[in-house]
């Protein structure tokens, strides 16, 4: 299709992508075990479990510590009745292993029990230590007693930022790999084998929507020879896919408004837009060296396959055909900022759209039956936004590039945050996509 002559063909295509969506496969999916999520698989992960005999060990080495510094002068039930029964802040060193069983406990039921997929526990554990430790050491005489005055809080100290670091950078981020060859796989096969829900479309049965003329302004029965809206959720579908069409075009028809932000190093600018009712949104500008019709193919056409070549992006299925030119779509993004944020679904409705001179599809959120929120994901919420495709006038072999964002990732994250993590992966996607074109490139010579 990439190239091609969309002028008589683009007429009859609604006609057969509406056959298209009433033929299915017969094959079989693969093993049922290969599409058991890695959190079932194992009562928990073995990242995870050394993690928690990480913690386990944290006890047991302060505990250790704590009885080798009992024994060292008199005998040891004496020193016990010292520092247990007639505890004194200043020269005790009781407090520095209660302080290791409040870790040991806190993380183990965060993480072990609830098995949790955030930070903030191990975030309050270590604040505590570290708040106490500092204490510790200024008010009390430990240092003057011996060698374990120095021992004691410096260990605690040092293990319990080694569990920060374990769980960030180890745990999370393996489970989240894991997480996403999982629904990589679920994808994999969802492309293979008929959908279950009514109307839903598997990959490779992409269409290419009727050229709609700038400017027009068609009613809904007469915008396509294909599939139509019919009930009222569809026609409702179909209204909020126009709404978003219609703020995407009114924010590239301001674009002296835009407000810069950062550059990458390929020459890709993220700028920022103020829109009432909906708040900042970030746009993505890039010029590529292709044609338009090739990246509309890739992104527009085909968002089922993107988790393809998309690293950004963990799953996408397509829940409904709505009509010639809408659709509601299932997205799961991946983890960003390090594993700070965590992954994400959006459920949206996407409006397509061929023009004269540009390829849109604009979206925002909306709910749909087959995919009620799950407590595996937080759920996002996009506002309107889509990607623009501009063909150059003067050279058909490049193209410019438009992505407008404008999400609400949820959650209790700091706004700072969300915004580096958005412009971070917008900038992310434009270098899967670029790699992605280049291989679509050296396969067609």
């Amino acid at each position: 299709m990439p190239g091609g002559d969309y002028g008589e063909l683009g007429g009859s295509l609604p006609a057969i992508a509406s056959l298209n969506a009433s033929y299915t496969t017969s094959l079989s999916l693969p093993s049922p075990y290969m599409l058991v999520p890695p959190g079932e698989r194992k009562a928990i992960s073995d990242v995870r479990r050394t993690f928690c005999l990480f913690v386990t060990f944290d006890l047991l080495f302060i505990a250790l510590l704590w009885i080798i510094e009992l024994n060292i002068s008199s005998s040891i039930w004496d020193n016990l009745e010292n520092e247990v029964v007639h505890y004194n802040f200043k020269s005790s060193f009781f407090d520095i292993f209660i302080l290791a069983v409040f870790r040991f406990l806190c993380l183990q039921v965060g993480y072990a029990a609830l098995r949790l997929k955030h930070w903030w526990v191990i975030a309050i554990t270590t604040l505590v230590t570290n708040a106490f430790l500092i204490v510790k050491v200024i008010q009390s005489n430990l240092l003057s007693q011996n060698a374990f005055g120095y021992v004691l809080p410096i260990t605690s100290f040092v293990v319990a930022w080694l569990e920060t670091w374990f769980l960030d950078f180890k745990v999370l981020t393996q489970e989240a790999d894991d997480e996403r060859a999982y629904l990589a796989a679920v994808n994999a096969a969802c492309e293979r084998a008929p959908m279950m829900y009514p109307r839903a479309v598997s990959d490779g049965q992409f269409y290419s929507p009727p050229e709609s003329l700038a400017g027009s302004e068609e009613d809904l029965d007469e915008e396509g020879l294909g599939r139509r809206a019919v009930t009222a959720q569809e026609k409702e579908y179909v209204r909020l896919g126009r709404e978003a069409m219609s703020v995407v075009e009114q924010i590239l028809a301001q674009e002296d408004n835009w407000k810069f932000e950062k550059n990458s190093d390929m020459g890709d600018s993220v700028y920022t837009l103020e829109i009432p009712f909906h708040g900042k949104t970030f746009i993505l500008k890039a010029f590529m060296q292709c044609s338009a019709e090739l990246v509309y193919q890739e992104v527009i056409l085909q968002p089922e396959k993107m988790v393809q070549w998309n690293k950004t992006v963990s799953a996408c299925q397509i829940l409904q055909r709505v009509d010639d030119n809408t659709l509601v779509s299932y997205d799961v993004s991946s983890g960003a900022a390090g594993g700070v944020v965590s992954a994400r679904d959006f459920v949206n409705v996407r409006r397509v759209e061929r023009k004269r001179d540009r390829y849109l599809s604009a979206g925002m959120a909306t709910d749909h039956d087959a995919k009620p929120p799950h407590s595996r994901y937080v759920r996002g919420e996009n506002g309107p936004g889509g990607f623009v495709v501009l063909k150059s006038s003067s050279n058909p072999s490049v193209c410019t590039f438009i992505w407008v964002l404008n999400t609400d990732l949820k959650g209790r994250l700091p706004r700072y945050l969300i915004h580096q993590s958005l412009a971070a992966t917008m900038f992310e996607f434009m270098s899967h996509l670029r790699q992605r074109i280049a291989e679509l490139r050296s396969s067609l010579r």
